[in-house]
């Protein structure tokens, strides 16, 4: 059974920092391309960060270049978005998700599996 479970989230006051992680179950991971998007109340699912199957190429939002770090542990079958310097407007549910080589990376519609989300919450 394919699995994706994040976790990390929580409630952060604006400036501080959050790691979140995407543990993947029931496929290989290195095979497949993992992005990272949200999803604020009332807006469209958004593209955040993206990771090649390797590891080896990144491509970030421009709202988040700078603050957002993504990395992979193909070992681990787990990805990481280190999140820094955090703002309200990044307040929202994130999800990682798996796509095959040669896919849209940037379309969250392109994606075959997605985790459940996990809340980050940016306020004073």
């Amino acid at each position: 059974q394919v699995q994706l479970v994040e976790s990390g989230g929580g409630l952060v006051q604006p400036g501080g920092s959050l790691t979140l992680s995407c543990a993947a179950s029931g496929f290989i991971t290195e095979y497949y391309v993992i992005g990272w998007f949200r999803q604020a109340p009332g807006k469209e699912r958004e593209f955040v960060a993206v990771i090649s199957a390797s590891g080896g190429n990144t491509d970030y939002a421009d709202s988040v270049k700078g603050r957002f770090t993504i990395s992979r542990d193909n070992a681990k079958n787990t990805v990481y978005l280190q999140m820094i310097s955090l703002k309200p407007e990044d307040t929202a549910v994130y999800y990682c998700a798996a796509a095959p080589h040669g896919r849209n990376w940037y379309d969250y519609s392109d994606y075959d599996y997605w985790g459940q989300g996990t809340q980050v919450t940016v306020s004073s």
